[in-house]
């Protein structure tokens, strides 16, 4: 699968990428890195299959939400991708960093106070979605 195809599938959520299915993390799962930055805090996560996580991060000072998705062992660079959107607007309105990352792809930034989020993440053939979340 190509970037511009993971890509493509981000933009879809919830239209599965791979033949695998989404598996339960493993014993060494990611975690959090701060990449959002200060004021962020996670509010919600999925696993990518078992190559990693996909954390949503919230800051309550602004009202905007942030994705990045992290690698359980970060080494050489791999196909990734991060996406978010309002569950609302249409996929083509999401936002997503795609490409191949070592460690992790994102951080994406949406305004969305008061909405239900989709978000998306990629790793190497592994995916892991939520739609219609943590809204407020």
């Amino acid at each position: 699968m190509n970037v511009l195809r993971a890509a493509a599938a981000a933009a879809a959520f919830g239209v599965a990428v791979t033949a695998g299915a989404l598996v339960a993390s493993p014993a060494h799962a990611a975690t959090y890195n701060g990449a959002c930055g200060s004021g962020y805090n996670v509010v919600n996560s999925v696993a990518v299959g078992n190559s990693g996580t996909t954390f949503l991060t919230y800051n309550n000072s602004n009202g905007y939400n942030c994705a990045v998705t992290v690698r359980n062992n970060p080494g050489a660079a791999v196909e990734m991708v991060v996406a978010l959107k309002r569950t609302q607007d249409d996929a083509s309105q999401a936002v997503q960093d795609a490409g191949y990352y070592t460690t992790y792809a994102g951080p994406v930034y949406l305004h969305a106070a008061g909405s239900c989020v989709d978000w998306y993440g990629y790793i190497n053939g592994a995916n892991g979605f939520k739609n219609g979340t943590n809204c407020g």
